[in-house]
Order: structure tokens, then C-alpha cells, then sequence
């Protein structure tokens, strides 16, 4: 993944969006805020809403699944850190390498839902995504395995700036359970920005260091390093996982492309103990309703008018379907304004409480930013049971027990 390599301003604009290409660009070089919220020119438009970002955590449900059955606490850490690693693809790379450039997502509208699921070897794991806030935006998702006995949970939002490029701090986290061993996994969101913005071809470069801190003693820090000096790559990053309490006396390292192969080793031995290539680890593809039998709040048939319009290069309809489902979202808020109330979230709730997150994130100095995201927000499993069909049946996982990080007892769920 990388630009196409001449530098030269404008070169991957299709003649016809020469002009708006350049205005964009200089519009972006004052820009401060949301994202969601930028004008792109109709090229780079994508017919996909944010709120389906949630699925590109599992699209390999065998290797989210794996450190479940793992009884060693380390080699579960390692495991974790092979798996989040190898979302990252997904969820940074996959769209510039399918449609040849980043495309700039639908801005979700509050409550909007993604529902689906993967089936396979791994059973069936589901995924239930809510946009729980406009302003700002920020989207919830829950997604789990009951055969497995594993849950991932969190939100994030992103704050943007420019400065010689499209800068993009993710702003939230993301808490994976294991039922069998009670045990939490804190994971931090990377940061990244946007190249190839001059050339008009764009695509996702990671930077600065993320974490993942377990419940039982273990953090896994991961440095994103772009093109590095020495591979001279693109997407380049390192890996160490130790004790938490013990930085200088890694277990195991990892290092490669997050877009492409990379290896785990011992860092004893050197041995190497877990090899990952994204171009021949199976893909599940993921399941939804047909757009027939979705809810009107389901995001693909809430937009789909707005998706073939893009499709069809047909701006004057994209923006005419875009405003309906703005005006109605509009008079919604008004109407929700003077009656005093809330929009009412269908999945997920705020939460005073997350005790599992204060215990994990002191050690790695992560902090909560609740007032970034409008609340904490966790997935409410007795909304969830709630729920009319078709959600009812579909979108109830089990309630695990998690596990206080302070001293491996029971604690409230978060």
C-alpha cells in the first residue's frame, strides 16, 4: 500500500476532479475538528458508513477465538497481540488495496446499527454496532463467541487536525474477555494519519505506540514506525510483550508490516513461535440480513439510496438522499430537545462504572476521556434482551463474570 510513487500533486485525480481535488486540499490545510464532518469531493466518497468499521476486528474468527483455548497465560498475552495484529490490515489497509485509494466513510447518524455475523470453524460470532454519538461521533460495538467463550467490547471516536497532513488520534478502547480464565485484555487505539494526499491517492499510515494490558500481568506495547530506515517499508512496526512490572526482560517480540507478514519470537531464543500472512489466512466473510428484512436503522438500508447514487457517480442524488436523512435526524434531535429528552440507545449504555479499565489503564497511562466520547459506554445486555425482533434472538451474548485486575477476584461487570 503506498502512493503511486511520482509525487507529483494531483496525479491519481481523475481529470474531471481536478478542481475539486485542489480545493479540497486547501481547504483541509485550516482544518480542526471531526473527521466525519469534511466535504470530500465525490471520488473519494465512500458507500460505506463508519459504523461498519466494528466488523474489521473479526474477520479472522479462528485466530480471534485461539487464545481461549491457549492455558498458558503467556502464550494467551502472545496469542491476543497475534490477533490484534492482525486486524490491523483490515481495519487500515484493506479498503486503498480494494479500491485503489482511501475513501473517506458515511458519517454515521446516532443510532444507526450494523448487525451481523461470521460462521465457521470457529462457531458463530456475532457483532452488534451502534453509533451512540453524533456530536461527537462515536461508535459502540460489541462482538463475541459463545462457543468460545470470549467478548470484545468498546467504542472510539477520532479527533482530526492537519499539519502537511490529515493527522488522526483515535480516541476511546476496546476490552476483550476470556470466560474460561476470567481474564481482561485493555486495548489502546493506535494513531494515525493520512499520506498520499497530494497525489490524490490516500491511504492509512499508523504512528506513535499502542498497548494491550492483561489482568494477569502482562503488556504488550506496540510501536508503529511507517517506513522504516532499515526495511525501507511501509507500514513497519515492532513488538514486545514482558512483565508488567519488568519492561527491559521481554518474553516474546514481534516486528514485520501490520499490512503483511510478521513474526512473533521468543526473545530468549529468537526462535520464532508464531508466523502471520494475511495472504493465506482465510478471510470468513461476514453475514447480514438482507436489506429487505433490515430495521430502518440498519445502516445498509438506511443509506443504500445514498450507496447507489455514489456508485453511479450521480452527486445531485447523493446529496438530495444525504439531506433527507439529515432533516429527519434534525427534527429528531429538535423534537427530543423540547420534550427534555435523550435519544434513547438500543444496545449500549453509559456507565459510571468501569473498574476493569481504571486497573488496566494505570499501568500503561491510559486515560478514560470520557468528555471525548459523550460517556463510557458499554453494551446493555438487558436492552439487548429487550429487543424487538429481528435483534432479539441474535444480539443476546452471555454475561460473563470479568475479573478485577487489582487482585484476580470477581468484580462488577463493565
Amino acid at each position: 500500500m503506498s502512493s503511486n510513487g511520482n509525487g507529483k500533486e494531483g496525479s491519481a485525480v481523475p481529470a474531471k476532479s481536478k478542481s475539486s481535488w485542489s480545493s479540497f486540499i486547501k481547504s483541509i490545510a485550516s482544518f480542526n475538528g471531526d473527521l466525519a464532518s469534511m466535504t470530500a469531493p465525490a471520488f473519494i466518497l465512500s458507500t460505506t458508513s463508519l459504523v461498519e468499521f466494528s466488523s474489521y476486528w473479526t474477520e479472522h474468527p479462528g485466530v480471534f477465538v485461539a487464545p481461549a483455548s491457549e492455558p498458558d497465560p503467556q502464550k494467551r498475552c502472545m496469542l491476543v497481540l497475534k490477533w490484534f495484529l492482525s486486524t490491523l490490515k483490515q481495519q487500515y489497509a484493506s479498503r486503498s488495496e480494494k479500491l485503489g485509494s482511501e475513501k473517506k466513510p458515511l458519517n454515521p447518524f446516532l443510532g444507526e446499527l450494523f448487525l451481523g455475523k461470521w460462521e465457521d470453524e470457529a462457531g458463530v460470532t456475532r457483532l452488534v454496532s451502534e453509533q451512540v454519538s453524533h456530536h461527537p461521533p462515536v461508535t459502540a460495538y460489541c462482538i463475541w463467541n459463545e462457543k468460545a467463550g470470549i467478548k470484545l467490547q468498546g467504542y472510539n471516536a477520532q479527533k482530526a487536525s492537519f499539519s502537511r497532513t490529515i493527522n488522526v488520534k483515535q480516541i476511546g478502547h476496546a476490552i476483550l474477555h476470556i470466560d474460561q480464565y476470567n481474564e481482561d485484555y485493555l486495548i489502546s487505539l493506535p494513531s494515525l494519519h493520512i499520506e498520499g494526499l497530494i497525489t490524490g491517492s490516500p491511504f492509512v499510515e499508523l504512528d506513535g505506540a499502542s498497548y494491550i494490558q492483561s489482568s494477569t500481568g502482562y503488556t504488550a506495547k506496540i510501536d508503529y514506525s511507517g517506513r522504516g530506515w532499515v526495511s525501507g517499508k511501509s507500514n513497519t512496526f515492532s513488538a514486545s510483550i514482558y512483565p508488567e512490572d519488568d519492561k527491559k526482560n521481554p518474553i516474546y517480540t514481534a516486528d514485520g508490516q501490520w499490512n503483511n507478514t510478521f513474526t512473533i519470537k521468543d526473545a530468549k531464543t529468537k526462535a520464532v513461535v508464531e508466523t502471520y500472512d494475511p495472504a493465506i489466512t482465510k478471510v470468513t466473510p461476514l453475514t447480514v440480513a438482507p436489506i429487505e428484512d433490515q430495521d430502518d436503522f440498519e445502516s445498509r438500508r438506511a443509506w443504500k439510496k445514498v450507496a447507489d447514487a455514489i456508485v453511479k457517480g450521480d452527486m445531485d442524488t447523493t446529496s438530495y438522499e444525504k439531506s433527507i436523512i439529515e432533516n429527519r435526524q434534525r427534527a429528531m434531535r429538535k423534537q427530543e430537545k423540547e420534550e427534555g429528552r435523550e435519544w434513547e440507545r438500543r444496545f449500549f449504555s453509559r456507565t459510571e462504572e468501569y473498574a476493569v479499565f481504571k486497573n488496566l489503564a494505570a499501568k500503561i497511562g491510559e486515560a478514560v476521556n470520557d468528555n471525548l466520547t459523550n460517556g463510557v459506554w458499554i453494551f446493555d445486555a438487558e436492552k439487548a434482551s429487550a429487543a424487538e425482533p429481528p435483534f432479539h434472538a441474535d444480539v443476546t451474548p452471555p454475561v460473563y463474570e470479568e475479573v478485577n485486575a487489582t487482585n484476580g477476584a470477581p468484580a462488577a461487570a463493565t
